[in-house]
């Protein structure tokens, strides 16, 4: 942990935008002012991360993606290295409206993505003319730089973590009108209102960014274990249960006409339905 707090403050996490530039409701998280500079409390940035990749490694071990968004030029780097190491989808050129509330119409181009590559790969672009050949790899070309980093990403994912809440304000706004929660690194110019999980910090000092960026994918890969560890577990429990090993009893025989419910903790429990009871 020492380490982790000497690294972030060498990187300059704690300087904030100039006294002029800043939101009133970034207060809470300012230590105090030097040279018109805003100085941020190191403990206020510590705790945000600690919280954050406490909540990042339970929701990917619960099985859900998380979505890296840095549209800015200190930010792209570390998400394109970082996000594509533990396989997680990322957009670091532009955010495009209805990436997440329009979700459908975004994986209908990744579709035709994949039909243009299908036609490189097989050669059959070659049987257009000049012009159209041309003017299909202009189309491939511009999906995959807009939409390239979240072409894996098959389902809305289970959060977002975003660089400059300023910046990526349409991305934050899709994600809190369909639920999904956030994690942001924001400067003292940011609102941490629009964050669920804000972590105060520099965020146009590339080796704030870098660190931020890197221990919040040590949790996704800390979680991706635990998803590893928990499907064998579970399976054998399953298996165990369905022949009433352990229970003492011969298991119950259930009708083809047996229902299922949502009991509490969103496990999902068989409503009693035996034939001959």
């Amino acid at each position: 942990m020492a380490s982790l707090v000497q690294e972030l403050i060498e990187a300059g996490i704690h300087f904030g935008q100039r006294r002029s530039n800043w939101n009133p409701k970034m207060a809470p998280y300012i230590h105090g002012v030097r040279n018109q500079i805003h100085i941020l409390d190191v403990r206020e940035s510590i705790k945000g991360l600690l919280l954050a990749k406490k909540f990042i490694e339970r929701t990917v071990g619960d099985g859900r993606d998380i979505c890296f968004v840095g549209t800015k030029r200190q930010a792209r780097g570390a998400i394109e290295q970082y996000a594509a190491e533990v396989g997680m989808p990322y957009v670091t050129e532009r955010w495009l409206g209805g990436t997440l509330t329009n979700f459908r119409t975004i994986r209908e181009r990744l579709k035709r993505l994949e039909e243009l590559d299908r036609l490189v790969e097989s050669g059959e672009m070659k049987n257009y003319s000049k012009k159209m050949e041309s003017q299909l790899m202009r189309e491939r070309k511009k999906i995959q730089r807009n939409l390239g980093g979240v072409r894996a990403m098959t389902k809305l994912p289970g959060a977002l973590i975003v660089v400059d809440t300023n910046r990526e304000k349409n991305a934050l706004l899709e994600a809190k009108s369909l639920g999904i929660p956030t994690v942001c690194l924001v400067d003292t110019d940011g609102n941490p209102d629009m964050v669920d999980i804000p972590i105060p910090g520099n965020d146009d000092s590339m080796r704030t960014i870098d660190v931020v960026i890197r221990e919040l994918c040590d949790a996704v890969k800390k979680g991706k274990e635990g998803r590893s560890t928990s499907a064998p577990e579970s399976s054998a429990e399953g298996g165990r249960e369905s022949r009433g090993e352990g229970s003492g009893r011969e298991p119950r025989r259930r009708s083809s006409r047996s229902q299922f419910r949502a009991g509490s903790g969103g496990e999902a429990v068989a409503a009693d339905a035996t034939e001959g009871a």
